[in-house]
């Protein structure tokens, strides 16, 4: 299957709070639509960086911004795009296969919390837009 800018979409994280605070849950093929594999997170990173700038061909996403905000474009294989903000810690998007990312605008506190559905291997990354077009092309 072939990933639309339609199935791109946000996620709402359950989340119990009371005055000592607020608690947020994420579960396994629950709250994320498949099995957590990898974890890792960007930080420090200012509001001109762009970082993504790929499409992965085995790996899906859920990108988290646990703390401060950032934005993020997705492209789709028909030049289709679409801007997501996250900003509130119990939100998130889900990125498929074959999307195009691109993640931006942070701001000084961000920490945007990335989940993978495979480890990591530098093969299935496509890091040339022009690249990511043609693959579609014999399709």
């Amino acid at each position: 299957m072939i990933a639309k800018i339609e199935d791109v979409n946000m996620i709402t994280f359950s989340q119990y709070g009371d005055d000592r605070g607020h608690l947020v849950v994420v579960e396994n093929q629950k709250d994320i639509p498949f099995d957590i594999k990898r974890i890792f997170y960007i930080y420090g990173s200012d509001d001109k960086v762009v970082r993504g700038k790929h499409a992965n061909i085995n790996s899906q996403f859920v990108l988290i911004n646990v703390a401060g905000m950032s934005k993020v474009k997705v492209i789709d294989h028909t030049g289709k795009q679409k801007i997501f903000e996250l900003k509130i810690p119990h939100t998130a998007i889900f990125l498929p296969k074959m999307i195009w990312k691109e993640m931006y605008d942070f701001s000084k506190d961000s920490v945007l919390l990335c989940l993978s559905d495979n480890i990591y291997d530098p093969k299935e990354y496509i890091r040339d837009f022009k690249e990511f077009r043609a693959f579609f092309k014999n399709i």
